[in-house]
């Protein structure tokens, strides 16, 4: 990786240095870290020890002489990044495919530590550089803006606008499958050609993405295709689950062999496909805080694929769903004692997150039956759009619902995050009938 940026100083004061979120090591093997200011290397440092619990992926970049007031400076930051041992959604390094997520690979510069200092603004326009082996096919955020060839190697130009996302890079040597043609169609890129006739799911899945985004708004202007991208390194995102994995990336989804061997028009594959490309408005477009990241990042997720299922098969299969995240919650208590989803994460023990879990989607279903399918969307959609590329948490979620529903929703949310068990209301509406279930 090389990063280049040209630095004004438009503060009030000389700046002795500048911050910088770096990849972790541990989650991107991230090395060879080297800086320079304008040409000239500088040492990268650890922050004060007073500040590092607080910010423990940031790093500090000294300027020696100063940085005085509307100074120009010229920062270069380069290092490498390797597949590391917990490979997973962010990176996965293989012989023929990588992909870099869009949060944690690439370096985000920091606002001085002074009162009001504005975060660093990018520029209206990034060139973005992939430079890859001949014949690898390449995704990237931003507009297309040229590619050629040079030696064995083939170079992609990409322009990165102030107003869009974090760059992603997703290439690989892949063969390119679609039997649709038009705009809503999909995509498989995958290391060997494809077996199977891929139009079923292609049809299903063309039809998940445009449910997602008549519910949830549109995602970033220049998907046109929905592509479905074989990553060998890729494991599930959930701890301790192994076997098929998807992910999600802001142009599709990455899907793992275990994934594939399911078979495209198998309802695990489409379903672990759905849920992921939900992840892509619920994990990118915004992200969930570190304490919410179960019950909005998973829930959100699980909810979406139940609207995604309702949309399909009307309101037959939105119960239907309804009741297997009920009887998942049911078994999973039979295992373990609850804790009240608002505080459950995902470090804390399985058999707790299974119960979360199934419990998480069901929350937004009890939304719904208060104020109606179309106004809880439509708060979805407004939180998702008011916190693009922002953290979003339990409190930015309520708000956004009461603004589109005019109901003070304080004591769905106390019931629902903090008691434990599943309300005796709940259950009388969606009691299971003639069902031959356990």
């Amino acid at each position: 990786m090389r990063v280049n940026f040209t630095l004004q100083n438009i503060g009030n004061s000389e700046l002795q240095f500048v911050d910088a979120i770096f990849p972790t090591e541990k989650k991107f093997g991230r090395k060879n870290l080297r800086a320079t200011v304008d040409g000239h290397d500088t040492p990268v440092a650890e922050l004060p020890q007073e500040y590092q619990a607080d910010s423990p992926n940031i790093l500090r970049i000294p300027f020696n002489p100063s940085w005085t007031q509307k100074q120009k400076r010229e920062l270069v930051i380069e290092y490498a990044l390797s597949s590391p041992d917990d490979s997973g959604a962010r990176i996965t390094i293989g012989e023929n495919d990588f992909h870099v997520g869009s949060r944690g690979g690439f370096p985000a510069l920091q606002p001085p530590r002074h009162v009001m200092s504005p975060l660093p603004k990018r520029p209206d326009k990034t060139q973005v550089t992939i430079r890859v082996p001949d014949g690898f096919l390449v995704l990237s955020r931003g507009t297309p803006a040229g590619r050629k060839q040079t030696g064995g190697e083939a170079v992609y130009r990409y322009l990165l606008r102030k107003d869009d996302l974090a760059q992603f890079v997703v290439a690989g040597r892949y063969s390119e499958s679609s039997a649709i043609h038009k705009p809503a169609s999909v995509s498989f890129w995958t290391l060997e050609p494809l077996r199977e006739d891929p139009a079923q799911a292609e049809g299903r899945l063309a039809a998940a993405w445009n449910t997602l985004q008549t519910a949830f708004g549109a995602p970033d202007k220049n998907i046109r295709v929905l592509h479905i991208v074989e990553s060998t390194g890729l494991r599930a995102h959930l701890v301790g689950e192994e076997g098929a994995a998807a992910a999600p990336f802001p142009g599709g989804v990455l899907v793992n062999p275990a994934a594939l061997a399911l078979g495209l028009h198998s309802d695990a594959f489409l379903e672990k496909v759905t849920h992921a490309m939900a992840h892509i408005w619920f994990g990118d477009e915004m992200y969930p805080t570190a304490d919410s990241a179960l019950g909005l990042g998973e829930g959100l997720a699980d909810y979406a694929t139940i609207v995604v299922d309702e949309a399909a098969g009307g309101e037959g299969s939105r119960r239907k769903d309804i009741h297997k995240f009920l009887r998942e919650y049911d078994a999973a208590r039979k295992e373990t004692a609850e804790k009240p989803l608002g505080v459950t994460g995902f470090s804390t023990m399985p058999a707790e997150r299974r119960i979360a879990l199934a419990k998480a989607p069901l929350f937004f279903i009890a939304l719904e039956d208060m104020c109606g399918e179309a106004t809880v969307r439509a708060g979805i959609n407004h939180l998702v759009t008011l916190l693009r590329g922002q953290e979003a948490g339990y409190d930015d979620l309520r708000a956004a619902l009461e603004e589109t529903t005019g109901k003070n929703l304080a004591e769905p949310f106390r019931v629902w995050l903090y008691d434990k068990g599943i309300p005796d209301d709940f259950r009388a509406r969606y009691v299971v009938v003639n069902e031959s279930h356990p």
